[in-house]
C-alpha cells in the first residue's frame, strides 16, 4: 500500500511538472506602455482579448519621464516597446525585430510615421500621430470679415491678422493670444515653431551643424506674434501657457498655435467643432499653399526580437487585434486621436480630421524635424533666452547665433 501511494506521489509531482512546463510555453504579451494617459484603458483592452483569446497580455505603464530606465531594467521580459525617434533607434536597433511584411505592417494606411534602420529594415511603427499648427476660433474670423477661404499663405495671414489687430478695440479680440515663454509654453516656440526652419532647411537626421538660412520664416511667424497680440512682448519670460489658452478660450484671440491634443480641452471649455479649425503654421516659405500641418510622433511600435517565436507571434497578433477589432479600435482611436492604420474608424477630434481631409487634398506633411535636436533642453533654453531678448528689443542675431551655434555646441556636447 505503501509502495502504491509512493507511485501515486510521483505520478502526481511528473504531471505537475509536465503541466507547469506546457503553462511556460504558452505564448504571451509583455507590453511596456510608453504613454501614462492610455494606461487605464489599455489595461482593460488587455483583459478583454485575454477573455476573448486565452493569451495573457501584461501592461506595465512608465511613470512620466521613467520610459528608458524601466525599458533598460526590463528588456530581456518586455516583447512590445516604444522607440521615439532615430537616436532611440540606435539604442535599440539589436532588439527591433524587422516588421516589413508582418501582419502589422499590413494594418498601415501610411508608412510616414514608421522608423527604418540605416539597412532600410522596419524596425518600429507609428501607432499614433500628432499635428500641430494655428487653432483657429472661426466665429470670431468671421465676426472680422474673414473666412478660413481668405487664409492661404503667409502673406494673408498677416493681412487679416495685421487688420484684427489694428481693430482689437472695435472689435473686441485681438488676432493672436500671447506667445508665452515660461516654461509651460516656450516649447511651443522653441520645439514646435522651430521645426519650420529646420523642415525647410531639409534636416532630417541628426546632423553636427546647421546652416540657419531659413530662419527668415521663423522670424516671419514669430514676429507675428509679438506684434499682433494684445501681450507685452517685454515680459513674454514670464507669460504662461494658461494664459495663452486662457485668452483663446474667452474669445480674446482668433489664433492659438498649439496641437491636435487641445480639442478635448476646448470642448471642455464650451467651444464647439463649428468655431474651431486648425491651419498650417504658414511661415513665407515657397509653395506652401500646398502645406498641410506639422505631423509627427515619438510612439513607434517595436516588438523584441530576442522574445521567444511563440511570444513574438503573440505580440503582433495583440496588435493587429487592437487596431483591426471594431470594439477595440473604436477605443485606441477615442483615446490617441490620429492613428495611420486603415481599418480604425475615424476620429472624432476635429483638429485631427482637418489634417486628414488636407492630406486627402494632396497636401504635404511638414515634418517634426525637432525630434532632431541634440541636447534637446539645453538647446531650447538657449532659444528661449534669445527669443525673449529679441522680443523685448534686442537684436535677431542672438536668435540666430542661439539657433546655429547652439547647435553645433549641443551636437559637439553630446557627441564628442
Amino acid at each position: 500500500m505503501k509502495k502504491l501511494i509512493a507511485l501515486l506521489l510521483v505520478l502526481v509531482m511528473v504531471l505537475g511538472v509536465f503541466a507547469g512546463c506546457a503553462k511556460a510555453d504558452e505564448p504571451s504579451v509583455y507590453y511596456l506602455n510608453f504613454k501614462p494617459e492610455f494606461d487605464e484603458a489599455l489595461t482593460q483592452l488587455a483583459a478583454d482579448y485575454t477573455a476573448e483569446t486565452g493569451v495573457e497580455v501584461k501592461i506595465v505603464t512608465a511613470a512620466s519621464g521613467t520610459y528608458s530606465d524601466t525599458l533598460n531594467s526590463n528588456i530581456k521580459d518586455v516583447t512590445i516597446f516604444n522607440i521615439g525617434n532615430m537616436a532611440g533607434l540606435a539604442d535599440w536597433d539589436e532588439y527591433a525585430l524587422d516588421l516589413t511584411d508582418t501582419a502589422i505592417a499590413a494594418e498601415l494606411a501610411t508608412n510616414d510615421f514608421n522608423l527604418y534602420n540605416e539597412a532600410g529594415e522596419l524596425k518600429a511603427i507609428g501607432n499614433c500621430y500628432e499635428s500641430f499648427g494655428i487653432i483657429v476660433n472661426t466665429e470670431l474670423l468671421a465676426t472680422a470679415g474673414y473666412s478660413l477661404a481668405d487664409i492661404t499663405n503667409y502673406e494673408t495671414l498677416k493681412a487679416v491678422a495685421d487688420d484684427i489687430h489694428a481693430r482689437a478695440s472695435e472689435l473686441g479680440f485681438d488676432a493672436f493670444s500671447a506667445p508665452g515663454l515660461d516654461g509651460s509654453s516656450s516649447w511651443r516656440f522653441s520645439g514646435h515653431l522651430a521645426t519650420l526652419p529646420l523642415h525647410y532647411e531639409g534636416v532630417n537626421s541628426s546632423v553636427a551643424e546647421i546652416t540657419g538660412e531659413k530662419l527668415d520664416l521663423f522670424k516671419n511667424v514669430w514676429d507675428l506674434y509679438i506684434t499682433d497680440t494684445a501681450a507685452d512682448p517685454t515680459s513674454l519670460s514670464t507669460s504662461t501657457g494658461d494664459e495663452s489658452t486662457a485668452q483663446f478660450k474667452e474669445g480674446k484671440a482668433v489664433f492659438y498655435q498649439n496641437g491636435t491634443w487641445e480639442y478635448s480641452g476646448l470642448i471642455e471649455a464650451g467651444l464647439t467643432d463649428d468655431q474651431l479649425a486648425m491651419i498650417p503654421i504658414y511661415c513665407g516659405a515657397e509653395g506652401e499653399e500646398n502645406a498641410a500641418l506639422c505631423s509627427g510622433t515619438e510612439n513607434c511600435w517595436a516588438i523584441n526580437a530576442k522574445a521567444s517565436e511563440a511570444d513574438i507571434q503573440a505580440s503582433i497578433d495583440f496588435l493587429v487585434w487592437l487596431v483591426s477589432d471594431p470594439d477595440a479600435s473604436a477605443v485606441y482611436v477615442q483615446q490617441l486621436g490620429a492613428v495611420p492604420f486603415k481599418n480604425a474608424p475615424a476620429s472624432t477630434n476635429k483638429f485631427v480630421n482637418d489634417g486628414n481631409a488636407m492630406l486627402a487634398e494632396g497636401k504635404s506633411s511638414i515634418s517634426w524635424a525637432f525630434n532632431y535636436t541634440p541636447n534637446v533642453d539645453s538647446w531650447r533654453a538657449t532659444v528661449v533666452t534669445a527669443l525673449a531678448s529679441y522680443s523685448a528689443g534686442g537684436s535677431w542675431d542672438e536668435v540666430v547665433k542661439a539657433f546655429v551655434d547652439g547647435w553645433a555646441y549641443e551636437y559637439s556636447v553630446v557627441n564628442g
